[in-house]
């Protein structure tokens, strides 16, 4: 009789992270990810054209991201996660099928709503679910393992986007990404949600953006966790973008370069599956994998070399480590029914400072090698990793 009682959580769990793998994985397996400027490209469009279409995409984000999370607060976080691929679906469809800068631009609207809808809405699910089960303490090992789906989706995406391109051509990887998104919504039914959402009119949504922005200002607790996670996103993820670039300047042949990609991804994707004894770092241990990340990042981006871009990899997956660790903080200091409000307010804080730390890059790198960028960019990282060591000792002495 004992036993009985013991299993029904084990298997809840086990459902419920097994959709949440299931769901992580296929919303980025998109194949059009490898290739969709080289279509914008062969569309004629300029480069011009093309940046504005990012520009559109991220302004996208910013705008819904806050708003997006206080709804998933105010109804059911599980549909937005069921609506949100049906966005990025329509939007990658419209791409193949009608190629033209406006489809274009509607596209990453559309993509960039989708987004929006589920940022945020997956973690706070996935930490109530796990909550109900008496299982959240799990929430690390499980958002690290969550991490490690995307990025190895990802990595598929760009292995498999080759092969199915010489197939068909840009159709038939767009229509595959389309698939992925559809069956990604089709999962995102399996989640469960027994959340009991608040009783509101039809303001719901705006009070509950209100009341979580406002915990955010008068919880010192809350605001620092707040902060903490774009002070460890950010430039690890704005350098991302530029590692490509970077790897080339080793001097390996234009061949290699994919491949010292994909050794970076795999490492940051080993890193993912570390949170949950990760967990017990605490916070000066979080401050030491921060100030090794750096030191690691600068050394090897210093170095020119592949073993130095090796370095890199460790060093991102330490910023991603600590990015898990740094949700998992924030996740217990806030209350059920603005979980979602506040976790986008923390993506949003994240693609703001992503967005200045393009721009640092841009102005650093016109005179600057990219190793010497990159190791410049380490040093925010030393930052945060001080501020974390000195609020720790700040709190000892209390």
């Amino acid at each position: 009789m004992t036993l009985t009682p013991a299993r029904v959580p084990a298997t809840g769990v086990r459902r419920l992270t097994a959709t949440l793998y299931g769901y992580s994985f296929l919303d980025d397996f998109v194949l059009l990810y490898p290739v969709y400027a080289l279509l914008f490209a062969d569309t004629g469009m300029s480069l011009w054209q093309i940046s504005s279409l990012f520009a559109l995409w991220s302004i996208t984000a910013v705008v819904l991201e806050v708003p997006s999370g206080a709804l998933a607060d105010a109804v059911s976080r599980r549909l937005l996660l069921w609506i949100g691929p049906l966005f990025n679906a329509v939007g990658f469809a419209l791409w193949v099928i009608v190629p033209s800068y406006w489809a274009f631009a509607l596209g990453f609207v559309l993509w960039g709503v989708g987004g929006a809808l589920c940022s945020g809405s997956l973690e706070a699910l996935a930490y109530d679910e796990l909550d109900r089960l008496g299982a959240a303490g799990r929430y690390a090992r499980v958002m690290g393992r969550v991490r490690a789906a995307r990025l190895a989706a990802t990595m598929a995406s760009i292995g498999l986007a080759g092969p199915v391109f010489a197939l068909g051509g840009y159709r038939a990887v767009g229509i595959a990404s389309v698939l992925a998104c559809l069956l990604a919504a089709a999962v995102a039914i399996r989640l469960p949600e027994h959340r009991t959402r608040p009783e509101h009119g039809g303001d719901g949504w705006w009070v509950t953006l209100r009341t979580g922005l406002a915990e955010a200002r008068q919880n010192h607790s809350v605001r620092g966790a707040l902060l903490l996670i774009p002070a460890v996103a950010a430039v690890w993820g704005a350098l991302d973008e530029y590692t490509p670039l970077l790897a080339r300047d080793t001097g390996v042949a234009e061949t290699t370069v994919p491949y010292l990609i994909l050794l970076v991804w795999t490492l940051v994707t080993a890193a993912s599956l570390l949170a949950g004894p990760a967990e017990r770092l605490g916070t000066t241990g979080m401050a030491w994998l921060l100030a090794g990340s750096a030191l690691a990042l600068a050394v090897g981006a210093a170095a020119r070399t592949p073993a130095g871009i090796a370095l890199v990899g460790l060093a991102f997956g330490g910023f991603q480590l600590a990015e898990v660790l740094a949700d998992v903080r924030l996740q217990h200091r806030i209350d059920e029914s603005r979980r979602a409000t506040l976790t986008s307010v923390a993506s949003l804080g994240t693609e703001l400072a992503t967005v200045a730390t393009f721009g640092v890059y841009a102005l650093l790198g016109t005179g600057a090698a990219h190793s010497t960028v990159f190791a410049v960019l380490a040093v925010p990282y030393l930052v945060t990793a001080l501020a974390l060591a000195r609020t720790r000792a700040a709190t000892a002495r209390r």
